[in-house]
């Protein structure tokens, strides 16, 4: 019976340090790497808004071989558009993006649909850094409770899928 009450203080004061965790978390989640290439900023902008040219290099494409891809709208342009539906590891959604800086900034808007609902806004941002371009990216949205719990393990993760596409980024801009 001792070793019972034991088990049960445990389990009570995991949940409570897990409760407490989530709302000192908070919902919203942000984040940015950036990474600089040696290639001039309208290179770099030219290969970063548009929908299918930023799947020359989106980090997620490998994920599924069999990816079923539908863009619309104008590329290039705002209200340019993919919509995406793969394996569990890819799921279902729409990116978008909303609005064009030339040359300075291409923000998006992803609506994820499977394998949960959810929306996240990202940013890339282009700035002159000696004879290259910093590329700096980044991703917000909100989380619900207790999925915000995820935000400790998130940034390794999109670090390496940020990661991952900033550097194939790199290697199609740098080619010459």
């Amino acid at each position: 019976m001792r070793i019972l009450k034991k088990i049960l203080w445990v389990i009570v004061a995991l949940i409570a340090l897990l409760t407490i965790t989530m709302f000192v978390l908070g919902k919203q989640y942000h984040f940015e790497t950036s990474m600089v290439m040696n290639a001039p900023i309208e290179k770099v902008y030219e290969q970063a808004s548009s929908s299918k040219k930023f799947n020359e290099w989106n980090p997620w494409m490998d994920l599924d071989p069999n990816l079923k891809l539908t863009y619309s709208g104008t590329q290039g342009q705002p209200g340019d558009e993919y919509c995406w539906e793969g394996t569990e590891d890819v799921g279902q959604g729409c990116h978008v993006i909303t609005a064009l800086v030339p040359n300075q900034k291409i923000a998006t808007k992803m609506m994820f649909k499977k394998p949960f609902e959810s929306d996240a806004t990202s940013d890339i941002v282009l700035t002159k850094e000696g004879n290259g371009t910093k590329v700096t990216w980044s991703m917000d949205c909100e989380l619900d409770y207790p999925m915000n719990l995820m935000k400790l393990i998130m940034d390794s993760q999109m670090e390496d899928s940020y990661g991952k596409g900033l550097k194939k980024l790199k290697e199609i801009v740098e080619k010459q």
